[in-house]
């Protein structure tokens, strides 16, 4: 089996014209059912009106040359008139002169223009780290560029070019109201060849690709090759619904599986870019993990929905407003969190410094928590500072648990594990092979801070905990566990 490659689909960039109408294709003349199975008969008045506003984009960025030194010298016949010149060469290279010569590398991508007056979107990857910026419109005519703002969580970049006459720009659809079926059309600058169209249907929604935190990407089989990167994917009525960005292949090559960034998600971060040049999100202050089958048994959770609470940031805005270790949280502002992966992109696109309600699920009962959201970009900072420092905690004699052993976590254990400074709770200086804890993941060195949702010191605590779910006729504990970095996550074990 060929291992699957994920690429960036780099190369050219698109532009679309904001404003004016857009023939929308005739379906063969017929109605109803037979029309949709029948696809359009031709997009070619569509893909005419729009074309002229995706342009390709090339880059150029000066990089230190590769030094010969340690190279040998060419031979050269006795005698030869080139001798004192090999000789004097290679002697600079020696002595350090001329060992790296500076040499230009170049890429190419795709981008739209979205604002006549010379607004143009493609994404990070495609001008990232680049000293030049040149875009080549359908025309020929080729215009410098400025980067007004990037954002590489969502890879979108903003850039910014001086036209003596309007552009030709095209406009946002709704993303969101795109389904799996729907026909679209990609137009881009496929392996540099020059403007391309493609046409296929939207093949999934919100797929979560792993390339950054706010994955939602619009899935499609319209061809989507290298050098298509920035540019656009266009419904029927002429709209971007997406930023044509990554494919997967065994090649670099089309195989039907094309990611393109949903408008609905292109246009907050492109808003702030404009206004800002820097992007402002929302900032809740949590670390979360996805909550399992056996995490929701534990907590009888009718269903494994929501976002569970591993840890907070200290002074951070969830801990400021009362949310605790362990809630699992359900709605965020009035919108269900059906998976972990739901709350940081709602959280991202919530403006800072606005009030919330926060639905938690505590110890069985729903609760509303109040929030008021921060800064990311502030919080990334606080939470850089935080990993200085901490408290020690006191832990308790050394007991055996669930397959584990758990000692006292004195400033010793802390060194001899080398355990972060702020992880409190008992530790665990062994796992007995074979055991849940090691089918689980559960290694030396490793904090058990929370047991049942109840904060746990000592080894003591853990013991103690344990028994006491077990009398409740609870057939599983959940542990929170730490890290020795101070990476927190829940893990169930079985307590028969």
């Amino acid at each position: 089996m060929k291992f699957m490659k994920l690429f960036a689909a780099s190369v050219l960039a698109t532009s679309l014209v904001v404003g004016g109408t857009v023939a929308v294709p005739s379906f063969n003349g017929v109605t109803g059912q037979s029309a949709h199975a029948a696809g359009p008969a031709s997009v070619a008045d569509l893909a005419d009106s729009l074309i002229g506003a995706v342009v390709n984009i090339s880059t150029s960025q000066n990089v230190g040359g590769e030094s010969p030194g340690g190279a040998p010298r060419p031979r050269v016949p006795e005698g030869s008139p080139f001798q004192d010149f090999f000789d004097e060469f290679f002697k600079q290279q020696e002595n350090g002169t001329n060992r790296s010569r500076p040499r230009k590398v170049q890429s190419l991508g795709s981008g739209f223009v979205i604002d006549p007056k010379g607004i143009i979107i493609t994404n990070n990857h495609v001008i990232a780290d680049a000293d030049e910026i040149t875009i080549e419109f359908t025309d020929g005519s080729e215009l410098k560029a400025e980067v007004i703002g990037t954002d590489p969580k969502t890879d979108i970049a903003v850039l910014e070019v001086k036209p003596e006459k309007p552009l030709k720009a095209v406009q946002f659809g709704d993303s969101a109201a795109s389904r799996v079926g729907d026909w679209v059309m990609a137009i881009g600058n496929p392996f540099g060849q020059g403007s391309s169209v493609t046409l296929g249907i939207v093949s999934a929604i919100n797929r979560d690709i792993r390339s950054g935190p706010y994955d939602s990407f619009i899935q499609t089989d319209a061809a989507i090759n290298r050098g298509n990167s920035g540019g656009p994917l266009f419904n029927m009525d002429g709209e971007v619904i997406g930023i044509n960005t990554a494919i997967i292949s065994p090649s670099g090559g089309s195989i039907g599986l094309g990611f393109s960034i949903p408008a609905t998600l292109a246009i907050k971060v492109i808003d702030q870019l404009r206004e800002f040049g820097e992007t402002r999100r929302g900032w809740l202050g949590v670390s979360i993990q996805p909550v399992t089958d056996d995490i929701a048994e534990s907590l009888s959770m009718a269903s494994a929905e929501g976002a569970l609470v591993a840890g907070l940031t200290p002074k951070g805005p969830a801990k400021n407003s009362g949310i605790l270790v362990g809630d699992v949280i359900l709605k965020f502002d009035g919108k269900s969190i059906r998976q972990m992966r739901d709350l940081p992109r709602i959280v991202a696109e919530t403006p800072v410094g606005k009030s919330v309600d926060v639905i938690v699920l505590r110890k069985g009962k729903e609760e509303t928590v109040a929030v008021t959201l921060g800064r990311l970009e502030d919080g990334e900072k606080l939470i850089a500072a935080n990993r200085q420092g901490g408290d020690e905690d006191k832990a308790p004699k050394p007991v055996a648990a669930l397959g584990m052993t758990l000692a006292e976590l004195t400033d010793e254990k802390r060194a001899e594990f080398s355990i972060a400074e702020d992880i409190k709770g008992a530790l665990i200086t062994s796992v007995e092979a074979g055991s849940a804890a090691a089918e689980k993941g559960i290694k030396a060195g490793s904090v058990i801070s929370e047991v049942g949702q109840e904060t746990v010191s000592t080894p003591a605590d853990v013991q103690k905990r344990l028994a006491d779910l077990k009398k409740a006729d609870r057939k599983k504990a959940l542990l929170l566990v730490a890290a020795k970095d101070g990476q927190l996550g829940f893990i169930v074990l079985d307590l028969e």
